[in-house]
């Protein structure tokens, strides 16, 4: 029940398929605050949780180490399975997740990413619809505050799966790979770490090509100096209003706490009940959201999601095209649609576990491009794996 957990509750509640039944957290503050709202049993141990027998699905938002983990527990129990990106730390961890969903015939769906955002969904149409042609290029950056909000320890260890590589990065690969559902070849990529008491990368560029031709430039930096949100007027990545002036807020907000105070913080902040707002209230009215600057280039046409709708500009001009409303909370609703419709209905989760094993695949990719200084060619380490695409 921290930021990603407290992001899907009211998902979850929202949606017409699901009922919440329970919830596991080893902070015993977030569990009592939890149960101050809901009636349904709470539990210190996931392992409790993943037993019961009135469970149909689990939710794993907890720290990345420990998805492989708790997704096979849960999935060798007979449960569906949400599991929070990254999908896990290695392909190893994805490949056993894979097999124990395949083995106990449950669904495994991965996210949330903004890959589920209403608006990527619908530019994904209109490229299938065959009225743009086929998808060339793909421009996406982004610039947050990610680093300076409160971290736990291994979140500042890029070895134990933090910094933007694990966290940030998967966003944006999930968003080009939902557009453009060919493999990816090839993939090129700088990071940094500029600021040496957050010792993990902070910053990234990456190249990447596809099977059909096309290209995908990411760009994302957290260290709270320009927000892309000026950009993008001023609506935050949940659809939100933002400040105007919050420019290094968060990095001002962090001062020097020391690492069990940060800890601390991060729980106070952001964790259940702490009063961060994930959704719009009653009588407010948010944006869509996003993740930065998005230009979709295809053959006859360009596409640009704006706060409210998608903007295409063709031979004729520009025209606007509304986002259908999402069925509750915007992309959140999306990840459990997805569960839904592949319990229910059968159909194949769009974001499911080999998908979300190919998003992890180009990660570790920019992290080793990075690292060496030097491409990498995924098409040589897919020889002999299944096709990490969507057809």
């Amino acid at each position: 029940m921290g930021i990603a957990g407290s992001a899907m509750i009211p998902a979850i509640r929202a949606h017409a398929g699901f009922a919440l039944a329970g919830a596991a957290d080893a902070n015993p503050e977030l569990l009592r605050r939890f149960a101050l709202e809901h009636s349904c049993p709470v539990s210190a141990s996931a392992d409790d949780l993943i037993a019961r027998s009135d469970i149909d699905a689990v939710y794993v938002a907890t720290p990345h180490q420990m998805h492989r983990t708790q997704a096979v527990s849960a999935a060798n129990s007979g449960k569906h399975v949400i599991v929070e990106k990254p999908m896990a730390l290695s392909l190893e961890d994805c490949d056993e997740m894979i097999e124990a969903a395949r083995r106990n015939k449950t669904a495994l769906v991965v996210g949330h990413t903004h890959g589920f955002n209403p608006a990527i969904k619908m530019i994904r149409q209109i490229i299938d619809s065959g009225e743009v042609g086929q998808i060339s290029m793909v421009a996406l950056w982004n610039y947050t505050d990610f680093l300076y909000r409160p971290r736990r320890p291994e979140e500042l260890d890029t070895s134990a799966g933090g910094g933007i590589l694990f966290n940030q990065i998967p966003h944006q690969v999930d968003i080009v790979r939902t557009l453009n559902p060919n493999d990816v070849l090839t993939v090129r990529a700088s990071t940094a770490i500029l600021d040496p008491a957050r010792p993990t990368e902070g910053s990234c560029t990456a190249l990447l090509t596809f099977a059909n031709g096309g290209s995908a430039s990411l760009v994302y930096s957290g260290y709270d100096r320009f927000d892309s949100d000026e950009l993008h007027d001023w609506v935050g990545e949940l659809g939100q209003p933002k400040r105007r002036d919050g420019h290094g807020a968060t990095r001002r907000a962090l001062g020097n706490l020391n690492h069990r105070a940060e800890v601390s913080a991060r729980s106070e902040r952001y964790g259940y009940g702490a009063g961060f707002k994930y959704n719009a209230g009653p009588g407010e009215q948010w944006k869509q959201p996003h993740f930065g600057t998005l230009i979709v280039s295809c053959e006859h046409a360009d596409l640009r999601p704006t706060a409210d709708a998608i903007m295409l500009y063709g031979r004729d001009g520009s025209r606007e095209i509304a986002v259908p409303a999402s069925s509750g909370v915007p992309g959140r609703a999306e990840v459990l649609d997805e569960l839904y419709h592949a319990v229910v209905d059968g159909m194949p989760p769009l974001h499911g576990g080999t998908f979300a094993r190919g998003t992890l695949q180009v990660c570790l990719a920019i992290l080793q491009s990075a690292q060496t200084n030097a491409e990498v060619n995924l098409a040589q380490q897919r020889s002999g794996i299944q096709s990490s695409g969507l057809s």
